[in-house]
């Protein structure tokens, strides 16, 4: 893994897959999510509630959304957030090994901190699995699988939330000492 990685990490095609992520991400945020949020009278997505969500706040999206809703979610909204986590997962494991790299730590036991975006992304495959199951299955509504699609949002959530604060982390250690090579030449 770390091979495959350090051989990817090319200043160039690390932006690159940076701008495509986010580019995939804007449409989500700007045109899809709005659209399907439109159905349910503004209740928020099962994507996009970071702290979990009850069996009950499904049921009652799912209701909300009525059919054109859940036809929007599953054929639109699920299409394109099941090209985002690979990207977000890839492009973020190696905007992370980067700088890493740069900071000559690539190799060290940071290196496994590169994994989370890839940790993140699974974790939202699982999600995105769980909506379409429940999509699918509408009027029936399983709570177990509520719950199961539950901890998928949350465990996605947690491992986007520790992976950003990871790269701030390590921007602002990558400035500083970038800073203090200068202030060393000087």
């Amino acid at each position: 893994m770390r091979d495959l990685v350090r051989k990817n990490i090319n200043g160039k095609r690390v932006l690159i897959l940076f701008i495509l992520t986010n580019i995939i991400y804007a449409v989500m945020l700007i045109v899809t999510i709005p659209n399907v949020m439109n159905y349910a009278g503004g209740m928020k997505l099962l994507d996009m509630m970071p702290t979990g969500y009850s069996p009950e706040y499904v049921s009652s999206l799912l209701i909300a959304l009525g059919e054109q809703g859940r036809h929007a979610y599953l054929f639109n909204q699920i299409p394109v957030d099941m090209v985002y986590p690979f990207l977000f997962g890839v492009s973020y494991c190696l905007v992370l090994a980067y700088f890493l790299h740069k900071l000559g730590k690539l190799e060290s036991s940071l290196f496994y901190l590169c994994l989370l975006p890839l940790l993140a992304g699974l974790f939202d495959y699982f999600e995105n699995i769980g909506i379409i199951t429940l999509l699918n299955s509408y009027p029936y509504t399983s709570v177990v699988l509520s719950q199961i699609t539950n901890v998928c949002s949350v465990l996605k959530s947690a491992f986007t939330t520790i992976y950003f604060i990871t790269l701030n982390i390590v921007l602002i250690v990558f400035g500083v000492t970038r800073l203090f090579q200068k202030l060393k030449l000087n």
